[in-house]
């Protein structure tokens, strides 16, 4: 066989296991945030495009 060539019968008998149990996953609710965030930069709009201008012009 070739680079790339396959064997077509080995594609046609793929057996998937499609037995999922409800305890394999992830219980994303053991993350869940309850709070507040606040971010404060301390810098204008302007300041902020003058400085990434001069990433830009970097």
């Amino acid at each position: 066989m070739g680079f790339g060539s396959y064997d077509e019968s080995e594609q046609e008998s793929q057996d998937y296991d499609q037995d999922l149990d409800e305890n394999d996953g992830v219980a994303t609710s053991e993350n869940d945030h309850k709070g507040e965030v606040e971010f404060e930069n301390g810098a204008s709009n302007e300041e902020l495009l003058d400085r990434l201008q001069e990433i830009k012009d970097d």
